[in-house]
């Protein structure tokens, strides 16, 4: 941040992507058990609602029972959670970005509920927190805070998915230049059936991309209806069609032609909340999961002492445990950063946008990794409860049919897998992040014998070992292609995703070790034995993946003696001694069964 742009103190924090970049220490990341006594009042308020209020209804609102929507919106309202990030003079309650994510992990599970949650209290609320005019928001956010006013964001056109920008819907203003007339159609907005408010965008003079407000009340705008969909049946899922549409020169949102940053900024804000909103979900699965295992027999036995049911429970938990660490390790890293800005300053909310800016490539990461995850643990969900998790009459289905959709929303994981690697190698090309020398360095290190180290004696000291391996492997695969393909490096595909699955990969190891070492800093070795067997697990099987991906990368812009003599240094910096993964799946699942879920 630069003099003069109200900061309270010299903001200390760590970079988007540093991470790759030096070595952290346990007292360094953030994790669920640093959690305040508010975060805990939080959680348990949200918990409370989800499974007295939202559960019972899931059924009826997936038979597109809108009315339902609409009344337990209005409930979450009266209990302050629709409100997380809305300031308080606007009748929010101004809070950090861990309670957003504590809420939006508890809302998970819902489903349906969930997409119509967050689309109002997330993407269709927050381009007016950031970006709205004064009068925007006092018109607006106390009317969203009580949902009073329900919201909606609209981005995609039928002609334009993840190239938003090529939208083709149309503005232009009035003679009078009061309004501006709208035509065109925007699709798959959820909660357009019963929204009051459509957040949009549209091209003014046809070339400047730009954000509107538009009401629903409007001369020319109307709705489609309802589109069939796959899961996630009960959230209203519309087209907008907009007619001559009068929208007026005040419903602008931010400037005009800059409407990317209001679309990109409120997205990377959305995969966030949507990484903690999958955990949710998978933690819910693995309990329905574990439920039935416990209670299931076959062949004489619970069907959770079967090796093969023990392996999925084990591996469906430390996958979501990993997942878990990732998302609130960034929600600190975030809020440690947004706790330098002045509130008072009438630049505050921008300064918060950039201080979530910053973890751009996190926030991406995150949503590809843990949408992933909840496919996994939902399809195995189905798999333990073997026909009964293919029956509707049985809560899996709907998990596995809802989960789905994460992986399309907020922008697919595919452009999510070329934006995260591909934000590093811009902001290092910008001198914005030392990365290329770091990898020289690195290079360099590797051509002598001692650039093997030791220190595994200590807890955990092979893993972190390894921790640091991946991160050095990394940074030497994200160099080498940018120096290969240089301007070009946007083309090469497969080479940004599988940087980013390393990516991924090195940030999931590191934070769950993190965490684990803290906590047995904290209460001990012995109490935290199940989680140390975790995070080996993860660890040993991780390597192996981020091996694979640097091999595709190394075949793909070396060959020959160069080829042989880059994979023989990856094998130096990949080595490991293997753990007995099956022996320690299995102490993990009896563990997560004897607590009867997802309690970790």
């Amino acid at each position: 941040f630069r003099e003069g742009e109200h900061m309270t103190k010299e903001a200390t924090y760590t970079k988007g992507g540093e991470f790759l970049l030096r070595e952290f220490q346990p007292n360094e990341i953030f994790t669920p058990e640093d959690f305040s006594e508010t975060h805990q009042m939080i959680a348990k308020t949200t918990e409370d609602f989800i499974n007295g209020e939202v559960m019972p209804h899931v059924k009826e609102i997936d038979e597109m029972r809108h009315e339902i929507n609409v009344a337990l919106l209005r409930k979450a309202g009266e209990l302050g959670l629709l409100s997380i990030d809305i300031a308080e003079e606007y009748g929010g309650l101004g809070l950090d970005k861990t309670s957003s994510m504590i809420v939006a992990e508890k809302v998970g599970p819902t489903g349906a509920w969930a997409v119509s949650y967050g689309a109002h209290a997330g993407i269709g609320t927050l381009p007016i927190v950031y970006f709205g005019t004064p009068e925007q928001k006092a018109k607006y956010l106390p009317k969203f805070a009580t949902a009073e006013w329900v919201s909606s964001y609209s981005l995609s056109e039928p002609g334009s998915g993840s190239d938003a920008l090529s939208a083709k819907t149309t503005a232009k203003l009035s003679e009078d230049k009061k309004y501006y007339v709208l035509n065109g159609t925007k699709m798959w907005l959820s909660n357009a059936g019963f929204a009051d408010v459509y957040i949009t965008f549209a091209q003014i003079d046809g070339d400047k991309f730009t954000a509107f407000i538009i009401e629903k009340g409007y001369p020319g705008v109307s709705t489609a209806p309802e589109e069939k969909k796959l899961g996630i049946k009960g959230s209203s899922t519309r087209q907008l069609i907009l007619e001559n549409a009068k929208v007026p020169v005040e419903n602008i949102v931010g400037e005009i032609g800059k409407g990317h940053l209001v679309a990109f900024n409120i997205l990377n804000i959305g995969r966030f909340k949507l990484g903690a909103s999958a955990i949710g979900g998978a933690k819910n699965a693995i309990n329905e999961a574990v439920k039935y295992a416990d209670q299931r027999k076959q062949f004489g036995k619970k069907l959770h002492q079967f090796p093969l049911i023990k392996h999925k429970i084990a591996e469906m938990a430390i996958r979501t445990f990993v997942g878990d660490s990732m998302v609130y390790r960034t929600a600190g890293m975030i809020d440690n950063l947004v706790g330098s800005v002045d509130k008072a300053s009438p630049d505050a909310p921008k300064l918060v946008l950039k201080s979530i800016e910053e973890y751009a490539a996190e926030c991406g990461m995150l949503k590809v990794y843990c949408s992933e995850v909840l496919d996994y643990v939902v399809d195995e969900g189905v798999q333990i409860l073997g026909g009964y998790g293919y029956s509707e009459e049985y809560p899996m289905a709907r998990a596995y049919r809802d989960a789905r959709i994460n992986r399309i929303f907020e922008g697919t994981n595919e452009i999510n897998r070329l934006l995260a690697s591909g934000m590093l190698v811009k902001r290092a090309s910008k001198g914005e992040l030392p990365l290329f020398g770091y990898a020289q360095q690195l290079f360099g290190e590797l051509m002598t014998p001692s650039f093997d180290g030791n220190g595994e004696d200590e807890l955990l000291g092979a893993e972190r070992k390894l921790v640091s391996n991946a991160k050095k492997i990394t940074v030497l695969m994200l160099g080498a292609a940018a120096q290969k393909y240089m301007m070009t490096i946007q083309d090469e595909q497969e080479v940004l995703a599988a940087v980013t699955d390393m990516m991924m990969e090195t940030y999931g190891m590191e934070s769950v070790l993190l965490r684990v070492l803290k906590k047995a800093e904290k209460s001990g070795e012995a109490a935290n034995q199940i989680h140390i067997d975790m995070v080996r697990v993860f660890v040993n099987d991780a390597m192996g993946r981020v091996a694979q991906s640097a091999t595709n990368i190394l075949a793909t812009i070396a060959e020959g003696d160069a080829l042989r003599t880059q994979l023989a240094a990856l094998k130096r910096l990949t080595k490991l001694t293997p753990v007995n993964t099956f022996a320690l799946r299995r102490k993990i699942s009896d563990a997560v069964v004897e607590m009867g879920g997802y309690k970790l």
